[in-house]
């Protein structure tokens, strides 16, 4: 259940959130993330571990070096201020499943976030997170909790999203569809709803 504090918190730019690799890529994934964090719905943050990772995988899945790197320098000029720093020496002093998520979770202590946003929850234990102000959410949960509390800028946020999709043009249910189909059930069905 949540406190009044988190509810009023959770819609504003006040409320930051690191987003690991696994919904930064795939894309429909980060359109929607960065959509509602460009209606200032919270704030997002990032690191340089976390692009190089999604630099690996865009690079895997076929994209050229230099679009991958377009794609970062695109995020990181739409959000100036998302790139955490100087969070490297808390690395090794954390403790978690898989050790390769540490970074991940240094920069969300560094940057004094709310929440970590992934879609790998097991490696990241409820309980040490809390040990550090810290919890993780899915992007299905974390998205359901913003609509759920701005319907009206989420709705506005989706809707321009949808209008810049150019390559191919979609309507709003296909655009849904997508969702859908990327692992965000909960999120289209909550948008559909308010459409």
């Amino acid at each position: 259940m949540r406190t009044k504090n988190q509810v009023c918190m959770i819609h504003s730019v006040k409320f930051i959130a690191v987003l690991d690799t696994n919904v930064i890529y795939p894309l429909i994934i980060r359109d929607i993330l960065f959509w509602f964090a460009h209606y200032n719905l919270y704030t997002p943050k990032w690191s340089e571990n976390i692009f190089d990772e999604w630099r690996r995988v865009m690079i895997a899945k076929g994209v050229t070096i230099a679009d991958s790197n377009k794609r970062i320098d695109k995020a990181n000029a739409a959000f100036p201020d998302a790139l955490v720093e100087n969070y490297k020496a808390l690395i090794n002093h954390l403790e978690l499943p898989d050790e390769d998520d540490r970074h991940v979770m240094a920069a969300a202590i560094k940057t004094n976030a709310h929440l970590i946003v992934t879609n790998n929850l097991r490696d990241f234990p409820e309980a040490y997170l809390q040990s550090f102000g810290l919890s993780a959410k899915s992007a299905d949960d974390f998205l359901t909790d913003i609509i759920d509390i701005n319907q009206d800028q989420a709705v506005d946020a989706f809707k321009e999203m949808v209008l810049n999709k150019k390559n191919p043009a979609m309507d709003e249910f296909e655009v849904l569809d997508q969702l859908r189909k990327a692992g965000l059930k909960a999120t289209a069905n909550y948008l559909h709803s308010l459409l």
